[in-house]
């Protein structure tokens, strides 16, 4: 019965922590009792065990019916021929199949092997005393099965077996899908509906002016031309906008605009809806549609007019024919250096062609309207009188253009800066006298070459500072640190940015990361109805004393989340933050100034959620 119950938990034998023993139980063939095969077990005696040589292996875990089947095989060639005739072939096999199977049939069972040890020889095969292979056993000889370690494997001691359970490491947490229509949503925006619309519309004109359905257009070509520029011209001009932002934020105000341009921050709207508030800061923050698709549409109706001219080049002078020309190719070539890819891959690129050749464009287009409104096609001659020269749609168009094109360009000054560098990353610039909170300035070591907007940081119109912050990345930015200036050109006229519309609401959240500082921290160091959230790393060493100090100085700690990542051991859940923040500081807006990546990530999950979001426009 020892083999009986020794092979009944042959398993757990295995189980256990091996001990690394060898045993030499290998019996004499006389001592060998015969086999009882009238009983459907066999028994075999404790000492007929089998030498067998294992490597140990962490986990390894051999299932009994192994044993059973190599008990069979050894019993078998040992029996003598009576008891070989006794038992038949067909059930034999038949008792193998089922224990392959995992039925308990009449199979043999035997005890598992004696406890397992390790050999460092490696012997992949079944060495045997005798010629086992030739089917001869002799009675001396007993098999004995040896299994090695694989080569490049070593012995393991028991006693140096890392038996510690780790923990598993927490799967990372998906991020939560966004919905195909919050997407799109996203992607078209204001900016792009506005540029569909214009285009669509500009396009349609076109296509009844061809089919002659377009009775104005065949009588004002120039006019439709310079109206879309100076469109364009406007909605990116800093004067203009700062109008509009004014009376958007008065306009929707119940109160009567205080004296000084100061109090604006103080202004708060209370009869205005937070949607018609949301409607507007959004045809504010993306009226670059309208610059766009205006532009695009002013060069189409040029090319329309030159087609026109050459259409009916026999009654036309030479000259009008060239200036309408060149000014096309000038235009052209202004509007396709402002593409996306362009100004964000190549900047100077982009500044160069698109102000010098645009400046160009307009020269030219003083030559085309002067030449084409005195040349007389009905006569073919000059015309010696100014008045269908100051009758003219397209002169006064041209008068508007360069007007504001110049206003922003008379303000021009070289100011003195003072340059503060805590760290290789960044630079602050500080300037004389305060700023409104929201607005932002282009900076230039030359007069008009390679200007760069910042987000400006500033107590009130009150202060006598106000500073930017820099942070390094192109050649310009490298240069404020490792050369900085004594002196800066700079608009005197400030151009206003999506935060400047804060004043609108009750209540808001400004959350930015790293350098975006700059543009935020003015909106909540001048309104106590302004939540800030900054996110970076090391932002007291990276940023330097300056920016952390007017941060204590003005904004309480219930106020505020700044979030070291280098501190804290990592970025923060961001939506977690603002879904946080949202409920308990009573939000109607939150204001995102990131890099791309993350603009995005908060601007869906935002829409997601139903927080009402506005980011930053990288794509245009």
């Amino acid at each position: 019965m020892w083999v009986d119950n020794c092979c009944r938990s042959n398993s757990s034998i295995i189980d256990d922590p091996p001990t690394l023993i060898s045993t030499n139980l290998i019996p004499s063939h006389s001592s060998l009792p015969s086999l009882q095969t009238s009983s459907p077990r066999h028994f075999i005696p404790t000492q007929s065990l089998v030498k067998v040589t294992l490597p140990y292996y962490p986990c390894l875990v051999v299932p009994p019916i192994h044993f059973r089947v190599l008990a069979s095989w050894l019993h078998t060639s040992t029996m003598s021929g009576t008891t070989k005739s006794s038992l038949s072939a067909s059930s034999s096999i038949h008792s193998l199949d089922e224990a392959e199977k995992g039925m308990y049939d009449a199979t043999l069972e035997v005890p598992a092997p004696g406890f397992v040890y390790m050999s460092s020889q490696k012997n992949l095969l079944a060495g045997t005393a005798s010629p086992v292979h030739q089917g001869i056993t002799p009675c001396t000889s007993m098999p004995e099965l040896s299994l090695s370690l694989p080569a490049g494997h070593t012995p393991t001691d028991a006693a140096t077996l890392d038996t510690t359970v780790k923990k598993p490491t927490a799967p990372k947490p998906q991020k939560p899908k966004i919905s195909r229509w919050i997407l799109f949503d996203l992607w078209f925006n204001t900016y792009r509906k506005f540029f569909t619309f214009v285009v669509l519309l500009n396009l349609t004109g076109i296509i009844l002016a061809a089919t002659n359905h377009f009775r104005y257009a065949e009588d004002h070509l120039g006019a439709l031309v310079l109206g879309n520029l100076l469109c364009a011209i406007l909605m990116r001009n800093e004067l203009w906008m700062r109008f509009l932002y004014l009376v958007a934020i008065y306009g929707l105000s119940v109160c009567a605009p205080p004296p000084q341009l100061s109090a604006i921050t103080n202004t708060s709207p209370k009869w205005a809806p937070v949607c018609v508030k949301l409607a507007a800061t959004s045809v504010l923050q993306h009226v670059g549609g309208i610059h766009s698709g205006c532009a695009l549409s002013g060069a189409a109706w040029l090319v329309y007019k030159i087609v026109d001219i050459i259409k009916y080049r026999a009654v036309q002078h030479p000259a009008v024919i060239a200036s309408g020309i060149i000014t096309n190719v000038f235009i052209i070539i202004s509007i396709v250096s402002a593409f996306p890819w362009v100004r964000n891959t190549y900047h100077n690129v982009f500044e160069r062609h698109h102000r010098f050749v645009g400046w160009l464009g307009l020269a030219m287009t003083w030559v085309f309207v002067i030449l084409g409104n005195s040349y007389d096609i009905k006569k073919g001659e000059w015309r010696s009188d100014t008045n269908s020269l100051l009758s003219a749609q397209e002169l006064w168009f041209a008068v508007c253009m360069t007007i504001f094109i110049l206003i922003p360009w008379v303000t021009l000054r070289e100011v003195p800066v003072e340059v503060e560098i805590p760290s290789p990353k960044v630079a602050v610039l500080k300037f004389e006298r305060g700023m409104q909170q929201g607005l932002l300035g282009r900076i230039s070591r030359t007069s008009i070459m390679e200007y760069h907007a910042f987000g400006i940081i500033s107590e009130g119109r009150h202060a006598t500072h106000h500073y930017m912050v820099c942070g390094v990345q192109g050649d310009f930015t490298k240069g404020l640190v490792s050369n900085p200036p004594k002196t800066v050109w700079t608009r005197q006229l400030k151009f206003a940015g999506v935060g400047h519309v804060s004043a609108m609401f009750k209540r808001g959240i400004r959350i930015c990361t790293g350098t975006g500082i700059g543009a935020a921290l003015s909106t909540c160091i001048q309104s106590p109805n302004w939540f800030l959230i900054w996110i970076g790393s090391d932002q007291e060493s990276t940023f330097g004393p300056t920016i952390t100090g007017l941060i204590h100085k003005h904004i309480e700690p219930e106020r505020m989340i700044l979030w070291d990542s280098k501190k804290r051991g990592g970025r923060p859940d961001t939506m977690e933050l603002l879904r946080d923040t949202w409920t308990r500081f009573g939000a109607e807006v939150i204001f995102i100034t990131s890099n791309s990546q993350g603009n995005d990530e908060m601007m869906r999950g935002c829409k997601k959620e139903g927080m009402h979001a506005f980011g930053t426009l990288w794509e245009f």
